[in-house]
């Protein structure tokens, strides 16, 4: 049977092209064995405010871990998660489905400030925010399998492990991405565009698409997903 795979790094309440991504493969795994970056999209993502974008950081420990993998990166305090529920909660009290979707968001926020690991925070968000987005796909980690030395190599043989028939990459990685190592193992790659994205109601002028998803949804609400790729 065809399946789809696709390996990525687990991002804080990431943009609505990354759920995209997730929505279109039978697997993705989270790709958190590797290196925790900072000022990167791991602990980070920025949402829309009267007074531009504004920046959610969580807190995680550093100091002395340069070449610690994100799987065992921690939270540096607690307190964190009642900052950016409150912080959210403040911004988009407008927006047209705010009342909808804000207890079970704040609910989820309300477990996510009981974890000690950014890797079951990011992963916790990304599991409800995929239910609520209708988005079926399975999600699994990268230490769930065997890992192999060199980049390319390891994200073949990961799909390899999966079953996969086909690897679909982010776009970035065009650079780097041994293609023949794929195809080696009897699997295609394409890569995923992220261009051409309808603007959808969003509160304070200007328009700005790379945003959390937490934007889209309070916004559009169950129209959300109109939004996305996906859906089309």
């Amino acid at each position: 049977m065809p399946k789809s795979v696709a390996v990525v790094q687990s991002n804080y309440i990431p943009w609505k092209g990354y759920f995209d991504l997730i929505a279109a493969v039978d697997e993705f795994i989270l790709y958190d064995d590797v290196q925790y970056t900072r000022r990167d999209w791991r602990n980070r993502n920025q949402i829309k405010t009267s007074d531009g974008p504004l920046w959610l950081t969580i807190p995680v420990e550093v100091k002395g871990k340069y070449l610690q993998p994100i799987r065992e990166t921690r939270i540096a305090e607690r307190g964190w998660a009642a900052r950016h529920w409150k912080t959210i909660a403040h911004n988009y009290a407008k927006a047209a489905h705010f009342e909808e979707y804000a207890g079970g968001l704040e609910a989820v926020y309300r477990q996510a400030g009981t974890l000690d690991l950014l890797s079951d925070v990011n992963r916790l968000f990304l599991q409800n925010i995929c239910d609520l987005l209708g988005i079926g796909t399975k999600l699994s980690w990268s230490m769930d399998y065997k890992l192999i030395e060199g980049r390319s190599d390891r994200l073949a043989d990961l799909c390899r492990q999966a079953g996969a028939t086909h690897y679909l990459s982010g776009p970035s990685a065009r650079g780097y991405l041994d293609v023949d190592r794929f195809a080696t193992m009897g699997m295609s790659v394409t890569f995923f565009d992220y261009q051409g994205y309808p603007e959808y109601r969003q509160l304070y002028a200007p328009f700005l698409h790379t945003v959390s998803v937490i934007d889209l949804i309070l916004n559009e609400g169950a129209a959300a997903r109109s939004f996305m790729k996906s859906a089309r």
